[in-house]
């Protein structure tokens, strides 16, 4: 056999499986916070708001730096540009709390019960979502890079002109999921529990998926290019 022929048949090599850097969050000793709540533009370092209720408050362009924001709850919560570095949010609750246009970077989130939370236009880099449920999550033109969605449900997440890259989703569920217009780059949904993707099934170019979830697609896939499946004649 020529060389030639002996390269023509060597199989290719495997594109390595699509990763994302993790946060490596290493909370310094914390003072207690003792405010009523975050105040728009404030500066917090280094705080543990373990249960405060930040109900309705606002913290509008706020930063935040090596917090932790333990079982805090956030309804109608106004953290609009707030900026989080190097914290942890766990068991935080709340519906409607407003994370519009935040970057968070170096971001632990866990086990969080939330429903309604806006973090449309927010830029996610290396941040875990571990456990927990979160209902109607709006990241409309959102930036996520880097982001681990772990073990937790996502019920009608909005990821409408989202930019995805190098997102892994790992045993979780994602239900009545949006990828209108999405754009992704190295996403991993293979290991999801779940995957239902109510629209932009289109958009899935840039992700890998396993070969039972693309038999679960088939028949979207084949609605979105209009081709009919009916059992033959006979």
């Amino acid at each position: 056999m020529a060389m030639g022929d002996r390269a023509q048949g060597r199989a290719r090599p495997r594109k390595a499986a699509p990763t994302a850097r993790l946060p490596e969050v290493r909370l310094p000793p914390l003072r207690p916070y003792e405010g009523p709540g975050p105040e728009p533009d404030g500066d917090y370092d280094g705080l543990d708001f373990t249960e405060a209720d930040l109900s309705g408050r606002s913290g509008r362009g706020g930063r935040f730096m090596d917090c932790l924001i333990r079982r805090c709850a956030l309804d109608e919560t106004r953290l609009s540009r707030a900026r989080f570095m190097d914290c942890v949010l766990d068991g935080v609750r709340g519906v409607g709390t407003d994370l519009a246009e935040a970057t968070l970077r170096d971001v632990e989130v866990r086990d969080a019960r939330l429903g309604g939370t806006q973090l449309h236009g927010a830029v996610l880099d290396r941040v875990l979502v571990s456990g927990g449920k979160i209902d109607y999550l709006n990241l409309r033109e959102a930036r996520l890079k880097d982001v681990t969605f772990e073990g937790c449900v996502l019920s009608e997440a909005d990821f409408g002109g989202t930019v995805l890259e190098r997102v892994v989703f790992r045993d979780c569920a994602l239900r009545r999921v949006d990828f209108t217009a999405a754009r992704m780059t190295d996403v991993d949904l293979r290991a999801a529990a779940e995957l239902d993707i109510a629209r932009g099934v289109e958009r899935l170019s840039g992700a890998v998926v396993s070969p039972a979830q693309l038999l679960d697609l088939a028949a979207a896939f084949a609605a979105h290019i209009g081709v009919r499946v009916e059992a033959p004649f006979g």
